[in-house]
């Protein structure tokens, strides 16, 4: 039984690690999968490293396949800023690490992702995410 925990194990951290890597923002990267696979997920965290990079919500442009996708992702990325902005520093620390693939998080990245609910809400037009 340990043998097939561990296996599931690797294949988490595995798929955890090729998610990482398709969200960089400094890559550029084509994601095509089944459903149920991820691709929402990445797409969200691609956005969210995007916004703790400073890039301007107005800025970016989310194309997905469905309506149902994009409102999906939409919800996930406001969820997600919402809780950053009021989460004890350990578990946003945690979050983060775990978004970026970092051990250390710097005050500058905490404090961005502090302020990102009220930067995506703030500006007039903010993200765009079409179908």
């Amino acid at each position: 039984m340990t043998d097939i925990n561990s296996e599931k194990q690797k294949r988490i951290a595995l798929a955890s690690s090729q998610q990482r890597q398709a969200s960089d923002p400094n890559l550029s990267v084509w994601v095509e999968a089944s459903a149920g696979t991820g691709k929402t997920k990445v797409l969200s965290d691609r956005v969210l490293r995007l916004l703790l990079k400073g890039t301007k919500p107005s800025r970016i442009l989310c194309l997905t396949y469905t309506k149902a996708a994009a409102v999906e992702m939409s919800n996930r990325i406001a969820n997600r800023l919402s809780k950053w902005a009021v989460s004890p520093d350990a578990d946003l620390i945690s979050d983060l690490q775990k978004l970026l693939g970092q051990t250390e998080i710097d005050q500058k990245t905490l404090s961005q992702s502090r302020r990102l609910f009220a930067i995506l809400l703030d500006p007039p037009g903010g993200m765009t995410i079409q179908t």
